[in-house]
C-alpha cells in the first residue's frame, strides 16, 4: 500500500488516496462493492476535492470586500431587489452573453454586498471573478505602468469572467485614468461581463468620466444591453447597527 500512497502523491491524486484511506480503514463498508463502484468512489472523491480547490482559488483570488450569499439578501418590499430576478442572475445567463450589470442606489442601501454576494455565487460555480473598488483599480494600472507589468495585469482582467467595480464615481477621472478604463472596458466588451456599483446615478456618470469622447465610448460599452438594479430603501448599514444595539441592550 506505500508505494500506492506514494504513486498516488507524486500524481496529485490526494482524493484518491484520501478515500483509499477510508476504504482500508473501514473495510465492512465497502466489501460487497464491485471493484468498479469502489473505483467511482475513490474518482468521485478526487473530482469533489479538485472542485472545492478551484472555489477556495477563485473566492481567495477575487479578493471580495464583504463575504456575502445570495441566500442571505434581504427582499423587504422598499428595497426594490426582485427575488425573481436575483434567482435568474444566479442561473448565469447572463454572464453567457456577456452582460453587464449595473447597481446603483443611496450609501448603506447594500449594492456591495450584493455585487460580492453575485461574485461569490460565480465563483462557486466555476467563474474568475475579480472585485476592485474603482480608485484601487486605477491605483494598480497607473503602479502596474511604473513597474513593467501593465500589459500582464490588463491581460488577467481581461480574461475573468467577472468584474466587478465598487464604488464608482465618487471622484472625477484624471485624463490618464479615462485612458485607462476605456482600454480595459474596450478589451472586455462584448466578452465578458462587468459589474458596477455605484451610489452616483447613472445620468451623472458621463460628468464623472470628463472628456466627451472617452465618456462615449466607455458608457456605450458599459450601459448598452445592461441589466440595471436601481436599490432603495433605508441604509443597510443603519437597520443592522439597530438591530446590534438591539441585542446589546436586551
Amino acid at each position: 500500500m506505500k508505494t500506492i500512497y506514494n504513486q498516488l502523491n507524486t500524481l496529485n491524486l490526494g482524493g484518491i488516496r484520501d478515500a483509499l484511506t477510508l476504504q482500508t480503514e473501514q473495510p465492512n463498508h465497502y466489501k460487497e462493492l464491485a471493484f468498479e463502484e469502489r473505483l467511482t468512489l475513490l474518482l468521485d472523491n478526487e473530482i469533489n476535492q479538485r472542485v472545492t480547490r478551484k472555489i477556495e482559488r477563485l473566492t481567495r483570488q477575487a479578493k471580495f470586500r464583504v463575504q456575502a450569499q445570495i441566500e442571505q439578501l434581504d427582499y423587504r418590499a422598499n428595497r426594490n431587489l426582485d427575488k425573481a430576478q436575483i434567482r435568474s442572475l444566479a442561473q448565469g445567463e447572463w454572464l453567457r452573453l456577456h452582460q453587464n450589470i449595473l447597481i446603483t442606489g443611496a450609501t448603506g442601501c447594500g449594492k456591495t454586498y450584493l455585487a460580492c454576494a453575485l461574485g461569490q455565487h460565480h465563483c462557486q460555480q466555476g467563474d474568475s471573478v475579480f472585485y476592485f473598488r474603482l480608485k484601487e483599480l486605477l491605483e494598480k494600472m497607473y503602479l502596474s505602468q511604473a513597474d513593467g507589468t501593465y500589459r500582464k495585469f490588463i491581460s488577467k482582467l481581461t480574461n475573468a469572467n467577472l468584474l466587478i467595480l465598487d464604488d464608482w464615481g465618487l471622484e472625477p477621472l484624471t485624463a490618464q485614468q479615462r485612458s485607462d478604463l476605456l482600454e480595459l472596458i474596450d478589451a472586455r466588451y462584448d466578452t465578458k461581463s462587468t459589474l458596477i456599483a455605484s451610489q452616483l446615478p447613472q445620468e451623472h456618470w458621463y460628468k464623472m468620466i470628463g472628456e466627451s469622447t472617452h465618456a462615449d465610448a466607455i458608457l456605450d460599452r458599459l450601459v448598452h444591453g445592461s441589466i440595471k438594479i436601481k436599490l432603495e430603501g433605508e441604509s443597510m448599514r443603519k437597520i443592522i447597527n439597530n438591530l446590534t444595539d438591539g441585542d446589546h441592550s436586551s
